[in-house]
C-alpha cells in the first residue's frame, strides 16, 4: 500500500482491523508530498516507482493505491504492467457515496490534480446514479494534515472557503477524495453541516480487498499464535513518520524504515 504520506493511513488502519493476519507494507513518500499540486505525469512516475519496489523487493500480492491523485494519474497503467492485483481507493468510495445519499444531491472533494483528472466525475457517472454532483478541489488540506494540524482555527478558515460551493448545494453526502481528509472530519463536519453524512472510501476498500484475496484463495487468517507483521517506510524523515504517523494510526506504526529514494 502506497500514499503520498500520511492520508494513506487511514485506509492501513482498515485492512489491520478487517485483515489482520495480512502482512502490510506501507509506503508514506513524504520526501515528495503533495501530490495535488505536481502534473499528474510526474505522479505517475512516483506511482510506478514505489509500485515495482514492493512487488519486487517484498512480493507483495496485491496492491493498493492508497492516495487519490496517484489512482487518477496511474492505476490503469499498473494494472496492465504488474503482475499482481491492483486496487485504488476512488471506485469503493464512489459507490459509497451513492448508497449514502437520500436526495441525490452529492459532492467530492479532492486535491487539485484529483479534480483536474476528472476520474470522480467519471466514476460517478459510471455508476448510473441518478445523482447530481458537485466537486470541489481543496488545495492546503493535506499539507495541514502532514504538519498534525488537523483541528486549527486556520484550517477551520480555509475549509470555509473551500467548502463554499458545497455548502451551496445543499448535499446531503460528501465524499472524502482524498485519504488525508478523513483526519479533517471534525472541521469539514463544522463547515458542512451535521446533516451531512461524510464518506470515506477506507472501509469500503477494505472489503473490497478481502473480496479479492478471497477469490484468489490467498487469504492468510490470523490466529491466536500468528498475527500480520507491518512495515511503516518513508521517503522522508522516518522518525517523524513514527511520531505522527503513530498519532493518526495507533500503535502499530511505532516505527518506520527508509525507502531507496528517500532524501
Amino acid at each position: 500500500m502506497f500514499d503520498s504520506g500520511f492520508g494513506g493511513l487511514t485506509v492501513a488502519r482498515a485492512f489491520l482491523d478487517l485483515l489482520p493476519g495480512e502482512d502490510l507494507v506501507y509506503v508514506g513518500d513524504t520526501g515528495r508530498y503533495p501530490y495535488g499540486p505536481r502534473p499528474l505525469e510526474e505522479v505517475a512516475g512516483f506511482a510506478h516507482e514505489i509500485a515495482r519496489f514492493l512487488v519486487d523487493e517484498h512480493d507483495v500480492k496485491l496492491l493498493v493505491v492508497a492516495c487519490n491523485t496517484a489512482a487518477a494519474a496511474a492505476l490503469d497503467e499498473l494494472r496492465d504492467e504488474l503482475d499482481v492485483p491492483v486496487m485504488g481507493v476512488i471506485e469503493p468510495g464512489v459507490r459509497s457515496l451513492v448508497r449514502a445519499t437520500e436526495t441525490g444531491r452529492v459532492s467530492v472533494i479532492g486535491t487539485v490534480g484529483t479534480v483536474r483528472s476528472g476520474a470522480y466525475q467519471h466514476a460517478v457517472a459510471g455508476t448510473g446514479a441518478p445523482v447530481a454532483l458537485t466537486i470541489a478541489a481543496c488545495p492546503g488540506f493535506v499539507e495541514f494534515v502532514e504538519r498534525g494540524e488537523t483541528e486549527s482555527d486556520q484550517v477551520h478558515v480555509l475549509a470555509e472557503r473551500l467548502l463554499a460551493p458545497v455548502v451551496e448545494a445543499k448535499v446531503d453526502a460528501l465524499l472524502l477524495g482524498c485519504t488525508h481528509y478523513p483526519y479533517l472530519a471534525r472541521t469539514i463536519t463544522d463547515v458542512v453541516g451535521r446533516d451531512v453524512v461524510l464518506v470515506s472510501s477506507a472501509d469500503e476498500t477494505a472489503f473490497e480487498a478481502l473480496d479479492l484475496l478471497a477469490i484468489g484463495d490467498v487469504v492468510r487468517p490470523a490466529s491466536p499464535g500468528r498475527r500480520g507483521a507491518p512495515t511503516f517506510l518513508s521517503s522522508g524523515d522516518p522518525t517523524r513518520f513514527a511520531e505522527l504517523g503513530g498519532q493518526l494510526l495507533g500503535p502499530e506504526l511505532g516505527h518506520a524504515g527508509s525507502v531507496p529514494w528517500a532524501r
